[in-house]
């Protein structure tokens, strides 16, 4: 592992009195300006660039004024699932009558706009078909759909293929000639601008005043899109930094959706303190478990559900779908690790870390997949694919289903690409975008498919990209070590992907040190040359560091709150330790 101090930048153009240590850290995320760090809505990248939004946004209005019905496809994670509870929430608000949801279960039907799925819709007798968080790849399904006389609405962010499904209308920044700013838009982004651009024409028509319908307040919905961007581990560029910024905001003052607030409560997480780490870590694998494991539909009526009752009962019943997931995930992580110390490349006193992890095993379930590859991908600094059975596909035939994890540099659907484009017929479907994926191939296809791509891996990746690198910010000053400090940088900005949180290096005298529940490890510390005292604690460590003793420490940790039982203070979160022996 390489640990380096971040570059520090030039000069901050801040009307506002900052703390330096703040303006440094800024700086080196590249938030350089007033506009860069109050994030106001107001300056919101154009929707006018987004193309497509024209077309759909009139294909709406005709839903609107004829009140024909809409049916949302939706996608079975939380990205999809709050996508489709927005969709919901912000059509009925400006005044669609006949707009409900079908969520595809992954099981039985799979990913996307599937012929499967129009049939199941055509049940309905939609007259609009609306994807969210899906569909760019869904060119059997668009077809389908309009053999039947049905129009798609197509609402998607995942990199599409060379050529798009033939659909009536198509909003997704990625697509081809699209010259909006943020590609990095979750699906639940993407859903909002097509909100805002129809509220925006049905202002402009007086169609609110003409039928007395009280126009809504979009922003009131931030939360749903703050909570898809974190869970989808969207780049939180500094447009989506100002969607999560204001959704984070409804969330801390208690206007947020009552089953949000209701799985923030069952985690253990204040909403008060909320911040996007919380949705990604607390609220996102508790709706995604949904998905996972049995119904998405379960957590989509947690989001909408009014009634703050009705929203816990369904927060319970997700949390116990993610107890069960965290079982199934802990079997097959334990497998999955086995099989990567039997590989050749990791047997012996010289092993090495792997290029690309590509594993499979029968019994593991398809729901988890995914999850287990982003623990190996964090464990190894490499690519990773896990495999499971999924059944028989529309031909009858058997078929596994696999997630892929990526690291910086890597982009794992550009991979996918190339090695369907080398060997022809090797991979039946795939889809994503750079650090997330999926794919499904014949049982017979892995082994090859597999050989495949290792080599194409090491033809598009540089040997360094493989080394995991901790940047820094330097060391804290220990005035900084308090709640008022913790406060600020919890509230400045949302990190998260693509704006990392603030990692600082400090060394310390141990005062106390204690292991918790036989895995992780408790300090109570003081600065060197101060009597201050500060908490920190190390999540998950290793067993000989748990046995570890030393008056000294150097620590990698982020400025965190803790909040027990009423009682908030400072802690740190050790992302590793170094025992000094030594002055």
């Amino acid at each position: 592992m390489q640990v380096s101090r971040r570059p520090l930048q030039a000069a901050t153009d801040f009307q506002q009195d900052l703390h330096p240590k703040l303006r440094e850290i800024l700086a080196a995320r590249s938030v350089l300006t007033d506009a860069q760090l109050q994030l106001n809505l107001a300056d919101l990248a154009d929707p006018a660039t987004l193309l497509g939004l024209d077309r759909a946004v009139q294909l709406l209005l005709r839903v609107l004024n004829l009140q024909q019905r809409l049916l949302v496809i939706a996608d079975y994670d939380a990205d999809g699932a709050t996508s489709c509870a927005l969709s919901l929430l912000g059509l009925r608000a400006m005044g669609f009558k006949h707009v409900d949801y079908l969520v595809p279960n992954r099981f039985t039907y799979g990913y996307g706009l599937t012929p499967p799925i129009v049939e199941l819709a055509r049940v309905q007798n939609p007259a609009v078909l609306m994807t969210v968080d899906n569909g760019i790849a869904s060119h059997a399904g668009v077809e389908l759909a309009n053999h039947y006389g049905i129009d798609v609405l197509i609402t998607d962010h995942h990199l599409p293929a060379t050529t798009l499904p033939a659909a009536t209308a198509i909003v997704n920044p990625n697509q081809p000639g699209c010259t909006f700013a943020s590609k990095a838009l979750a699906g639940v982004g993407v859903v909002f601008y097509l909100l805002l651009a129809l509220r925006k024409t049905l202002r402009e028509q007086q169609w609110f005043v003409r039928n007395q319908v009280a126009e809504p307040n979009l922003a009131q919905l931030l939360d749903l899109v703050a909570l898809g961007t974190v869970a989808d581990v969207a780049t939180l560029d500094e447009n989506n930094r100002r969607l999560v910024k204001h959704g984070l905001h409804l969330i801390r003052v208690g206007k947020a959706r009552p089953g949000l607030l209701a799985i923030l409560e069952i985690a253990g997480r204040n909403p008060a303190l909320c911040v996007a780490n919380d949705l990604g870590y607390a609220v996102g694998p508790r709706l995604n478990a949904a998905g996972r494991l049995d119904d998405m539909s379960v957590g989509i009526e947690c989001l909408l559900a009014a009634d703050p009752v009705q929203a816990r009962r369904l927060a319970q019943q997700l949390d116990g779908l993610n107890r069960d997931r965290r079982l199934i995930e802990q079997d097959m992580q334990q497998t999955a690790l086995q099989q990567v110390a039997d590989l050749p490349l990791l047997a012996g006193d010289n092993a090495e870390s792997p290029q690309v992890l590509c594993l499979y095993e029968p019994s593991w379930h398809q729901g988890v997949s995914g999850i287990v590859a982003s623990r190996l991908k964090e464990r190894y600094h490499c690519p990773v694919i896990v495999f499971a059975d999924a059944g028989l596909d529309e031909q009858g035939q058997p078929q596994l289903k696999g997630s892929a994890r990526s690291i910086n540099g890597i982009h794992i659907r550009d991979v996918l690409d190339a090695v369907a484009t080398r060997h022809p017929g090797l991979v039946e479907k795939f889809g994503g975008h750079a650090m997330a994926a999926g794919l499904s191939l014949a049982p017979a296809n892995f082994e090859s498919f597999r050989q495949a791509l290792r080599h194409e891996v090491a033809r598009v990746a540089a040997p360094e990209l493989f080394a995991k690198a901790l940047w820094h910010d330097g060391p804290l000053p220990a005035e900084c070590l308090s709640l008022d400090f913790a406060l600020l940088l919890r509230n400045v900005q949302p990190w998260g992907q693509g704006m990392p949180e603030p990692l600082f290096q400090n060394d310390f005298m141990v005062v106390e040190q204690r292991v918790l529940a036989e895995k992780h490890l408790k300090f109570t510390l003081h600065p060197e040359g101060t009597d201050l005292k500060v908490a920190a604690i190390a999540f998950n460590v290793e067993l000989d560091l748990l046995q570890r003793r030393a008056p000294r420490v150097r620590l990698l940790y982020k400025l965190d709150i803790n909040d027990y039982r009423g009682e908030v203070t400072p802690q740190l979160l050790i992302e590793h330790v170094d025992f000094l022996t030594t002055d």
